[in-house]
C-alpha cells in the first residue's frame, strides 16, 4: 500500500458548541492520508493514473467550508466518508486539528482511520 498526503490543509469554517462560535468562522487544519497504490501512475507519469490529490482537496476545501458541524469528531467523521465515497481509495487516516481551542495546547483535534487498510 501507498500512500497520498496533503498535510496542513487550512480551512476557515464555522465549528464549535458555543454561542460565540457559532457566529465567526474558525481555521480548522486537516492532515489526510490516503491507501493508494502509485506503481501504475510511476510507470506512465500521467495524471489519469493516480489519486489526483488537488480534486480530493478542492472538495474536501468546498465541504468543511460549508459544514457548520458543532464537534470536531463530527466534522472529521464526514469528510472521512467524503473521501472513501468520492474517490478511489480503500483506506484513509485523517487528523482534523482545531488551533487555539485551548488556551496554553498549540492545537487540539481527533485522529481516526476509516476502510480497510490490505
Amino acid at each position: 500500500m501507498d500512500i497520498i498526503y496533503l498535510s496542513d490543509l487550512r480551512i476557515d469554517t464555522v465549528i464549535g458548541v458555543w454561542e460565540w462560535e457559532r457566529r465567526v468562522r474558525q481555521t480548522v487544519s486537516l492532515d489526510i492520508e490516503m491507501a493508494t497504490d502509485i506503481r501504475r501512475a510511476a510507470a506512465s507519469d500521467a495524471l489519469e493514473d493516480t489519486l489526483d490529490y488537488k480534486a480530493v482537496a478542492k472538495r474536501v476545501i468546498a465541504f468543511v467550508e460549508e459544514s457548520r458541524f458543532q464537534l470536531v469528531e463530527t466534522l472529521a467523521e464526514r469528510v472521512a466518508q467524503l473521501i472513501l465515497d468520492e474517490f478511489p481509495v480503500p483506506w484513509v487516516r485523517l487528523r482534523l486539528n482545531k488551533p487555539g481551542a485551548i488556551r496554553g495546547a498549540r492545537d487540539v483535534g481527533v485522529l481516526i482511520e476509516r476502510g480497510r487498510r490490505d
